[in-house]
């Protein structure tokens, strides 16, 4: 008997044995930065020469469904999803040992969805499905401050950050690393999918005042930070 074995990613398949069905409940995700190569994992177990098989990676919601399609040993792209042209490969040396696993370069954010691992063997089928999820873009970049003189006690401070998926938050920070109260920020969303976000603090102008703008995506522990220094009619990074 044939059985799967999936590495870190976050997954729901079903086992497919004369009609009967078993569900396993979804445990990881696979995070990624847009830009970035990611491997799929699929594996065999035990492990079985695989490169003489047929295999297929697709994705369900799309038309052609067909992400990567190995047949007989060699790849058959005919009928691949233009989406994925020059984006997916399967290696030769693994397929020898059960190694089914499907490398997606330069991740986009339309990458992201349900893949399923598909693979018929002489007297059993076994289908999978293999999600995973975009973490942020990979193209992040630093918060920019600018500053709005009020009068000669106090000034206005904006951040702004772009090039974040999933949306990210944005905090204002003091010298200890405190909370600061601001405004609700701005989030915008183009095009190409990324959130550009925009924040507006009131602060003091004090000798050695300093503050901090932070965005983040705390569930993908990806942030980014600039200080500000505000003193009497100057404010400096």
């Amino acid at each position: 008997m044939v059985r799967w074995r999936i590495l870190k990613t976050n997954i729901n398949f079903v086992l497919c044995f004369s009609g009967q069905s078993e569900t396993v409940t979804p445990s990881q995700t696979i995070i990624t930065l847009v830009g970035e190569d990611v491997i799929l994992p699929c594996h065999l177990e035990p492990p079985s020469d695989a490169v003489s098989e047929i295999l297929e990676w697709g994705r369900p919601d799309l038309d052609p469904r067909f992400v990567h399609v190995w047949y007989e040993g060699q790849n058959h792209l005919v009928n691949q999803n233009p989406s994925y042209k020059g984006r997916t490969s399967l290696s030769t040396e693994k397929l020898k040992q059960g190694d089914l696993s499907l490398k997606l370069s330069r991740v986009k954010h339309s990458d992201n969805g349900r893949y399923r691992c598909f693979f018929p063997s002489e007297n059993t089928v076994l289908c999978k499905n293999t999600f995973f999820s975009l973490a942020s873009s990979g193209s992040l970049s630093l918060p920019t401050i600018s500053g709005i003189n009020i009068n000669t006690s106090r000034v206005v401070l904006q951040c702004e950050s772009a090039g974040w998926y999933p949306e990210p938050e944005l905090l204002w920070l003091d010298g200890e690393g405190n909370l600061l109260s601001a405004g609700p920020a701005e989030t915008l969303r183009g095009p190409d999918d990324l959130y550009t976000v925009s924040s507006r603090v009131t602060v003091e102008k004090r000798h050695r005042n300093s503050f901090t703008c932070r965005v983040q995506q705390r569930d993908m522990k990806q942030s980014r930070e600039t200080h500000i220094h505000v003193s009497g009619k100057l404010y400096f990074f």
